[in-house]
């Protein structure tokens, strides 16, 4: 049982769009952190969750770290909760880590340029006794895995959660299908591969994208075989990276290939024209084409998720409508409806 250390998230202005995907995520859920407030200086004045979903969670959006601390003195880390062009730390986020270092505040970094690396930051955090934890450090290369072939021990069904692109949802629809499982008197597990899995309190993964390509292979594998073995799941869920054909950073073949998934849910946002909505990048192709190219890789996509972002009601139910009378799969709103409808194909694996 992990101890909850008690956390405030830092949004910087962004707690309305998705750049704030890793704070949304522990808005959601997580088990490693108690989240006290959100700071942002923008936003402010609401609940988290209302914002976020319609969800009260009694967690509230404070202008400032000065405030947050007033409120919440209890608080002992500061997490930040945003991604950045390049994973770069921008100088106004700087500036706000400083202020919660000089409050005793430790900080949590999900970003590719680490805190640890800065020696004025290492200092300051000396100086109050606090820690610096830089989430996408490589691992050194004496605890990284090679693929070897142990994956064929998994005997209990693995289901990749991938996307036609990035940050449509693929990490919380796996969280969701984990839960929904474990009400139902099933045993789940979700195998984290990015920041926010490890955030919630992931306890089998590793993060995909600050791993050496050489050893992603034997990393996805390990994960999955150290989670089965000790854990002897009924399901495993491997939460997708990007999408198999987004040209910014391909991924997904891996789950198949060297993860042995033999099913996939697949997740889409249909008002989303291009990858990444960036024109340059290209057109999204159409989710008849995704599902041919995962059954090239072995595997049976058996639903799909809709990310209704920029949908009506209306507009996502006939989204909705539309897709099932194509597929003949299950096609899930999870906002909206929940995953319940995703239970008996799940129970007929």
């Amino acid at each position: 049982m992990i101890n909850k250390e008690k956390a405030i998230i830092l949004t910087l202005d962004v707690y309305d769009k998705l750049d704030a995907k890793t704070a949304h995520g522990l808005i959601r859920g997580t088990q490693r952190f108690e989240i006290l407030a959100v700071v942002d200086s923008k936003n402010y004045g609401f609940d988290a969750g209302e914002k976020l979903d319609g969800t009260h969670r009694h967690i509230p959006i404070i202008e400032s770290v000065k405030e947050a601390i007033q409120l919440f003195p209890e608080a002992t880390v500061a997490i930040i909760g945003i991604a950045t062009h390049g994973g770069v730390i921008p100088k106004d986020l700087e500036v706000i880590l400083l202020e919660c270092l000089e409050n005793r505040l430790s900080l949590v970094n999900g970003l590719h340029e680490f805190l640890s690396d800065k020696p004025h930051f290492i200092e300051l955090a000396m100086q109050n006794k606090a820690y610096l934890k830089d989430i996408r450090k490589p691992k050194t290369k004496d605890n990284l895995h090679f693929w070897t072939g142990r994956i064929q021990q998994v005997k209990c069904p693995v289901i990749a959660v991938i996307g036609t692109d990035c940050a449509v949802g693929k990490r919380t629809s796996a969280r969701f299908f984990t839960e929904l499982l474990n009400k139902n008197n099933k045993k789940a597990e979700m195998i984290y591969t990015g920041q926010t899995g490890w955030l919630q309190g992931g306890e089998y993964g590793f993060i995909f994208d600050s791993t050496l390509n050489d050893f992603v292979s034997g990393e996805l594998e390990n994960a999955i075989v150290e989670c089965y073995l000790k854990e002897n799941p009924d399901f495993i869920f491997l939460e997708g990276q990007s999408s198999l054909r987004n040209p910014s950073g391909p991924c997904g073949s891996e789950f198949f290939v060297s993860g042995k998934a033999k099913y996939a849910v697949l997740v889409h946002p249909p008002k989303r024209v291009y990858y990444d909505d960036d024109a340059h990048w290209g057109e999204i192709p159409s989710v008849a084409s995704e599902i041919a190219l995962i059954n090239a890789y072995g595997a049976e996509v058996i639903a799909l998720v809709l990310n209704t972002q920029g949908c009506s009601p209306k507009e996502a139910k006939a989204f909705q409508e539309d897709y099932y009378d194509k597929l003949k799969i299950p096609v899930l709103l999870p906002i909206e409806e929940g995953v319940n409808a995703i239970l008996p194909a799940f129970l007929a694996l």
